[in-house]
């Protein structure tokens, strides 16, 4: 990492932002040690990308809360669904050398399993494009993995529900290519489409025609990990920190989320993506089929990737384990990030933030929004605390401190409600809206909570 790489890196690791950039102040800015911390996030692993390469990777805190191995660039984390674009590859690779077909039902070729048909696929099929695309109108949206000393099922146990397994069947639940609905259930059925065609396992095929070729020389889809990199992984933890008994879960559900690598692995994964797609690289694809991988199929989701405009990208979660993967297709920039907690749900976005507004990328920034002017005086009007249907644990207090509001959330803390009406504020860590409503007598009676981590739901006065 050169002069100027080590600076901006030094300037993200200090420069993370909130949600929102309120118009006319000076930036919010966090240090990433601080919000590790506040998130409960031990180990967080960084990779960013600058003009078609990998400007700077760094690693940050440690492997395992409580121990004292840090985590560094070569550190592996679960990477979750980002598994899937990682996976579309191979099986992409095995299209353009005509061993797979992306159009024709994938029961021609399945051999250990097959897609049980019932009147939704009387007329349409399940094919490779609508397994990618999440188009095939196949059940099961994820997987919770299994503990260290749990049986692990076969792939086609997974795909039949049948015991080891801890998820329901795949089955198909409305016909093939009439709507976009995410299905790792599906990823599942292409895993063992890959095998059957190829008679290799899985882990050997991506390792052959996708990670070797890239050089993503630290992943590996084995499941379970193998011993000799289990000291070179990080551990999964919980919300509120607490490691994920046994460390991590296995997932024989390699394709939907099986791949353990690092943040400068899924770096050189998207960089080569985007040079295949300007037709400066073959190595895994041609022009065309990249092309065809960044070209929506339904909504924003390509063929393993989901699309936005000028960036592709994909977000994984496993128990413990929070990654986000975006590029932009002309390869100009891009980012990996992946963190060894839950807590990286929320951490992750303030770290995007911080790289965009370092980088200097038109997208993924601190929103600007406007402060009213409102008289403090009405803030009387809505101090006291809100709960959910009158009672529960949960609960909402608001109040005041000289000539702000502020509201305390039982688990999230404390925050500024900037006001953008007389009745309507947010909150700039997440840019969440909260809105007062009143009764006919004009007194407030409810909390409207909109966004994330609220959700959108009213609670009511109770004090």
């Amino acid at each position: 990492m050169g002069g100027e790489g080590h600076e901006r890196a030094r300037a993200v690791e200090h420069g993370l932002r909130h949600a929102v950039q309120i118009t006319g102040r000076p930036a919010t800015k966090m240090a990433l040690a601080e919000r590790m911390a506040y998130h409960g996030s031990p180990g967080v692993s960084i990779a960013v990308i600058r003009d078609g390469e990998v400007d700077w990777a760094r690693g940050f805190g440690v492997a395992e809360a409580g121990r004292p191995d840090r985590v560094t660039a070569d550190t592996r984390f679960q990477a979750g669904s980002i598994s899937k674009p990682v996976a579309a590859m191979a099986a992409l690779h095995l299209v353009e050398d005509g061993v797979l077909n992306l159009d024709e039902g994938v029961n021609k070729k399945l051999k250990s399993w097959r897609v049980p048909d019932n009147e939704h696929t009387a007329r349409e099929k399940v094919t490779l494009r609508r397994l990618l695309s999440h188009t095939a109108g196949l059940t099961v949206h994820g997987f919770p993995g299994y503990e260290p000393g749990a049986r692990v099922p076969t792939v086609p146990q997974i795909l039949d529900g049948e015991e080891p397994a801890n998820t329901d069947p795949v089955r198909v639940d409305m016909p093939p290519g009439s709507e976009w609905r995410y299905s790792g259930g599906g990823t599942t059925v292409m895993q063992q489409l890959v095998e059957d065609v190829t008679g290799e396992s899985f882990p050997d095929v991506v390792r052959d025609l996708v990670l070797e070729p890239v050089g993503m020389t630290r992943s590996t889809f084995a499941q379970p990990l193998p011993e000799a990199l289990r000291s070179v992984s990080a551990s999964g933890h919980r919300l509120g920190g607490s490691v994920v008994p046994g460390k991590y879960h296995t997932y024989p559900e390699m394709a939907a989320a099986g791949l353990w690598t690092t943040p400068a692995d899924l770096a050189r994964l998207v960089i080569e993506v985007s040079r295949c797609h300007a037709g400066q690289s073959s190595r895994v694809l041609s022009q065309a089929m990249a092309r065809q991988m960044l070209t929506p199929e339904a909504g924003a989701y390509g063929l393993g990737f989901g699309v936005d405009g000028a960036l592709f990208g994909h977000g994984g979660g496993n128990d413990g384990f929070i990654a986000d993967l975006a590029m932009y297709v002309d390869g100009s920039a891009g980012a990996a990030i992946m963190t060894n907690g839950l807590g990286g749900m929320d951490l992750i976005p303030e770290i995007r933030r911080a790289i965009a507004a370092v980088h200097d990328w038109p997208h993924r920034g601190a929103e600007e929004r406007d402060v009213a002017t409102v008289d403090p005086a009405t803030y009387a009007d809505y101090i006291g605390e809100y709960r959910p249907g009158g009672d529960g644990e949960d609960a909402m207090r608001v109040h005041r401190r000289d000539d702000a509001l502020f509201v305390e959330h039982t688990d999230l803390g404390t925050f500024e409600l900037h006001p953008e009406a007389d009745d309507t504020f947010f909150i700039a860590e997440y840019g969440s809206r909260l809105i007062f409503h009143r009764d006919g007598s004009g007194a407030v009676r409810e909390l409207e909570r909109n966004g994330h981590p609220f959700g959108g739901s009213r609670w009511p006065r109770v004090g």
